[in-house]
């Protein structure tokens, strides 16, 4: 991550309904920190959110209390100190935060990455002309998925065969857990080490439109399968690494 912090004016707006916000503060002398969405602002009054599912409808906050507002935007990670200004349980509930007047952006050199523990199946696709339905047994190997971003994912092997090696190209099968089922999503592998007792393959992503995901109720392409399961891991977590 970059060490610059710039300041952007408000009028640099990274403001959007939907979109996907954090706010931290100090309930208790406990720091906490909640997800919610971003439903809608009045321009240099307040921010209007859903109220964070975290928090029961009966559970109050004061008016005026200090808190800190993040998100992602652009491949940057914005913030601002903000207060709460208002909460309301009905007919909706409601919280309402004061509108930023400086807003702080830093840089990411790399995709975020969240923490994941699902199996997945790597097989090898060097030899074009050779079908996958008829690859020798040696050529899948099984892994677990350790870390997964926009760009990439970690895997973790046992014992690495010979063929899996640095720019070797695999295709990966995996679950998103409560988005879908990804099959022939192309890979690079990019990195081999050794990390508690495990060979840990980093893979970047190739997306060719040939990669394909068995839907859970959710639509839309594996690419965005693979955002949204960052965004939500995001807002429900504070296990964000970089790439």
């Amino acid at each position: 991550m970059d060490e610059i912090v710039v300041s952007v004016p408000p009028e640099a707006s990274f403001l959007s309904v939907g979109l996907s916000l954090k706010i931290s503060l100090t309930l208790g002398q406990q720091k906490v920190m909640y997800g919610t969405t971003l439903l809608g602002w009045k321009d240099h009054a307040w921010l209007v959110c859903e109220w964070p599912i975290q928090l029961g409808h009966d559970q109050r906050i004061a008016g005026g209390t200090l808190c800190t507002v993040s998100c992602l935007h652009e491949g940057k990670l914005v913030g601002y100190r903000s207060e709460i200004r208002d909460l309301i349980t009905s007919p909706v509930p409601l919280l309402f935060i004061a509108y930023p007047k400086t807003v702080e952006a830093m840089h990411l050199r790399k995709h975020l990455r969240v923490p994941t523990n699902e199996p997945i199946v790597l097989m090898r696709a060097d030899h074009e002309s050779v079908s996958e339905s008829v690859l020798p047994p040696n050529d899948y190997f099984g892994g677990l998925l350790k870390d997964i971003s926009e760009g990439g994912c970690s895997v973790a092997l046992v014992r690495r065969p010979a063929w899996l090696r640095s720019r070797a190209t695999v295709r990966l099968e995996f679950e998103l857990p409560g988005l879908g089922h990804i099959t022939n999503l192309t890979g690079i592998v990019k990195n081999i080490d050794m990390r508690d007792g495990n060979e840990m393959i980093g893979i970047e992503f190739r997306f060719n439109k040939l990669e394909y995901i068995e839907y859970r109720g959710w639509g839309g392409s594996v690419r965005q399968a693979v955002e949204q399961c960052i965004n939500q891991r995001y807002q429900g977590s504070d296990l964000i690494k970089e790439r």
